[in-house]
């Protein structure tokens, strides 16, 4: 367990919201339309480890890993990485941030340019990391071995390869930046089982191989519970529980995290077994705790009162849910 490992990365109260078009009417009457995609998250990314970040579509997963890679700028909060406030970064600096934090993508068919060969998305990353002449043959080489790749793939367009594939290829050239850090968004989302299984293994050995530090974005726990040194789940953007994969999947304290886990299919054996079954958002919900009316435990305290995250059990478990105590 690497829970006592110095954080890479610290997230304070990290916020990202978006204007949206007003008509003409709010424009006259100085209406502003606000809607917030990340809404104050305080994580911290332990050095060495893999991070799970689970939660439903729209909950502000991918908005918040697109501001830890430097593609999308926090409306408010701070993001320290090693030990620096990136607010502050400019120049060589800023360089060394985006080489050291890198990403991997859901979608394999767009984040890989089809009208290049992999030999050419591969040289150009390498050279981005300052390498010339033969050193960018010899390094892509290295790259296809460490993912698993036959270096003949090379001469391929993306489209001539397989999603799986494609996917490797993705992952080495992050891993032409030499990073710290990787975010992987949905990296098996859009892959069958048993593709999904080797990419689930190869983060694994490059975290176990590299001391590489991973956040491993998915909405399907079983690959979370197989890899992860800890569970982070958010919901309408804020974390509302944390903990280690047996706190937080075999004891869970959020009522959403036990929605999660109820909707795991669990055989024919168990469809008696009585689930918590989520009613559908019927809007926004501007006070209060902002699951309450899909909550079958709310009461009249969480129309009001906004839960923080607290202690809900021993190492660092934590949950935001009036509950809880």
């Amino acid at each position: 367990m690497k829970a006592d490992a110095p954080p890479l990365m610290q997230l304070n109260a990290l916020r990202k919201t978006y204007r949206l078009r007003r008509t003409l009417i709010e424009r006259l009457k100085g209406v502003d339309r606000v809607v917030t995609a990340v809404d104050g998250v305080s994580l911290s990314i332990q050095r060495g480890s893999i991070l799970g970040l689970v939660g439903e579509s729209g909950c502000g997963k991918s908005t918040l890993a697109q501001m830890l890679v430097g593609l999308l700028p926090p409306t408010g909060g701070t993001i320290e990485y090693d030990g620096t406030d990136m607010s502050g970064l400019a120049g060589d600096a800023w360089l060394n941030y985006r080489q050291g934090v890198q990403m991997v993508f859901q979608d394999t068919g767009s984040s890989l340019n089809p009208r290049k060969r992999i030999r050419t998305i591969l040289r150009e990353a390498v050279a981005a990391r300052g390498l010339k002449g033969d050193c960018q043959d010899t390094r892509v080489a290295a790259l296809m071995e460490q993912v698993g790749l036959d270096i003949q793939l090379l001469s391929r367009y993306p489209h001539a390869l397989s999603g799986g594939q494609r996917q490797r290829v993705g992952i080495a050239r992050a891993l032409a930046m030499e990073p710290s850090l990787l975010l992987a968004d949905e990296p098996v989302s859009s892959l069958d089982v048993s593709l999904q299984g080797q990419i689930i293994n190869l983060l694994r050995e490059l975290n176990e191989n590299l001391g590489l530090t991973i956040v491993l974005i998915s909405h399907d726990l079983a690959v979370v519970a197989r890899v992860c040194d800890a569970i982070a789940v958010m919901y309408s953007g804020r974390i509302v529980e944390s903990g280690t994969p047996d706190q937080v999947l075999t004891a869970p304290r959020h009522p959403y995290t036990q929605a999660l886990l109820d909707a795991v299919p669990r055989g024919l054996e168990r469809r008696d077994r009585k689930r918590t079954i989520l009613p559908v958002e019927s809007g926004p919900i501007l006070t209060g705790c902002k699951f309450r009316r899909r909550c079958a435990r709310a009461v009249n305290a969480c129309e009001t009162t906004d839960p923080k995250l607290a202690t809900a059990g021993p190492g660092g478990h934590e949950a935001a849910c009036l509950m809880v105590g």
